[in-house]
């Protein structure tokens, strides 16, 4: 049973009926498509109580979200790890800092979230054939859901996407078909992605809102689980690399319904991180701009490839999030970003890509600024597994020793 009580345009206000599945606005107006929840109801079977009963996933939170669970492909997303941080804490000099491991999921990022509950949706809307514009997670992710569900996937990435993640795509069976250079801040891959659409009728899965409104509803559960993870007890930041924006808007999402349900009275301040490179929504938050007036970044650079999307398509809701916190955006250099994937492996066992470890940072940032206090309790989000750049990691590996097999030259290398 879904509890999905109305679906609105974020634009032009226009309303739809949940039962006839709708994905974008029937005006065009790349409005997303915004859920909303019949909290009474769902506050008759879903308590504190009742969730030490459940499976530690996503759907834990069923009756806040769009798909019925009848029409999910499991592969164990969610249920993340939250990691007391206590030896990176010391050397950002942090009284709390925890870790929210999300490259623990089926195919190592956050993805998987979002990409379930799409899949889901595609199932009961009847669809064969899944696209997706992306960089690289997000397509992964979709195609191990759609192989597991039968169903094809085809999928845009830009030429700059990791081989590793290609390799992902090509053995969960995707037809991939890699898209050269942005220009002026569009991104060619979502173009060609829409043109399919409406070419040929394919269901649309990028993990933006835009497109496709119940993805952006699975990232929500970051923030459910968060919340009973900290004991239902309020922390003061939350911290997570950010591309299109919809990681940041189903944080945002996921802390409304916990204020709905009376779940929780406390929002910790959202923190969108870029790179430096490609940091439009960063800037926009920064020079006060409303989401109307954001610009694409017309010639993003970074290493953090699955942040390289150059638009935000969902930075109305982000920005809104952020706003309504107290929060700020940030942006990291490269090399601050690979100090923070260096970090994470060495003080706390967590190997990162560097969009995964873009979050970090931000935080290091704010808190050598003094934005955080080091008494603060601080969440950052780790949303991609290192085993998906490895070029990255390569580059921040020193030389290995080879030696014959002789004690003394063993003595050698060990001094």
């Amino acid at each position: 049973m879904s509890f999905v009580s109305g679906i609105r345009c974020s634009k032009c206000s226009a309303e739809y009926d949940p039962k006839d599945v709708p994905l974008m606005c029937a005006k065009g107006d790349l409005g997303r498509l915004d859920l909303y929840y019949d909290y009474d109801a769902i506050s008759v079977s879903l308590s504190k109580v009742g969730l030490s009963e459940r499976p530690h996933d996503i759907w834990r939170w069923k009756e806040l979200l769009p798909a019925e669970e009848r029409f999910a492909v499991k592969l164990g997303e969610g249920g993340t790890p939250l990691t007391k941080a206590g030896r990176l804490a010391q050397v950002l000099g942090l009284r709390k800092l925890y870790l929210k491991d999300e490259t623990r999921n089926p195919t190592g990022s956050f993805k998987d979230r979002a990409m379930a509950m799409g899949v889901a949706k595609a199932l009961e809307k009847g669809a064969s054939t899944l696209t997706t514009a992306s960089s690289g997670n997000a397509a992964s992710s979709l195609a191990a859901y759609a192989a597991k569900a039968g169903l094809r996937t085809v999928a845009f990435v830009l030429e700059s996407a990791s081989e590793a993640k290609v390799a992902q795509l090509l053995l969960f069976g995707a037809e991939v078909v890699k898209v050269r250079g942005i220009e002026s801040g569009e991104d060619p891959t979502v173009r060609l992605m829409m043109e399919m659409v409406k070419r040929r009728g394919w269901y649309p899965s990028p993990s933006f809102g835009p497109f496709n409104p119940y993805q952006v509803e699975g990232p929500k559960t970051i923030s459910f689980e968060l919340a009973e993870e900290m004991g239902w007890r309020g922390y003061d930041w939350l911290l997570a690399p950010t591309g299109s924006g919809c990681l940041m808007a189903g944080l945002w999402k996921g802390l409304r319904d916990l204020t709905e349900m009376g779940l929780v009275d406390a929002h910790p301040k959202l923190v969108p991180v870029q790179p430096t490179g490609n940091s439009p929504l960063v800037r926009a938050l920064r020079l006060g701009l409303d989401a109307s007036r954001v610009e694409g970044e017309k010639h993003p650079t970074t290493i953090a490839s699955g942040l390289s999307d150059p638009y935000p398509w969902d930075a109305d809701a982000a920005m809104e999030g952020v706003r309504r916190t107290g929060g700020l955006g940030v942006s990291a250099s490269d090399e601050e970003i690979l100090n923070a994937m260096k970090d994470l492996a060495r003080y706390e066992g967590i190997f990162a890509e560097p969009s995964g470890a873009a979050g970090l940072a931000g935080a290091r940032k704010l808190v050598e600024e003094g934005t955080i206090d080091r008494g603060d309790s601080v969440v950052v989000l780790v949303t991609g597994s290192g085993l998906k750049d490895i070029s990255a990691a390569t580059r921040l590996a020193k030389a290995v020793h080879v030696i014959e097999p002789r004690l003394e030259e063993l003595e050698g290398v060990l001094r």
